[in-house]
């Protein structure tokens, strides 16, 4: 689970209060509920799910400004890359995968 900090005017603060209070609840978890209630009818593509869930796990990062910087003075088109991988010798990566899953039992 994620956790985030809010800043909240103490009026809305204290309705949080008042509403945990009336359920016997923490105030987080009236937030949550509040939240989760209010973002329910928001949209999420697979996509975007997709994204999110390699995101949280750390398989998904943003470019550094090093990165961004490389990429925007690249000039290579697309076909320059195809030919540029094509050129490579040896096996493809998916040849590779498959040699080193040996044999299927």
């Amino acid at each position: 689970m994620t956790t985030i900090t809010l800043d909240l005017s103490p009026d809305t603060y204290q309705r949080l209060l008042v509403a945990a209070g009336q359920h016997g609840v923490a105030v987080e978890a009236v937030a949550e509920k509040l939240l989760t209630e209010q973002l329910a009818d928001v949209y999420l593509s697979e996509r975007d799910r997709a994204t999110a869930v390699l995101r949280a796990a750390g398989l998904l990062t943003e470019l550094s400004p090093e990165e961004k910087e490389r990429a925007a003075r690249s000039t290579a088109t697309l076909e320059e890359v195809q030919a540029a991988l094509a050129q490579g010798d040896g096996p493809t990566l998916s040849e590779i995968v498959i040699e080193q899953r040996g044999p299927k039992l």
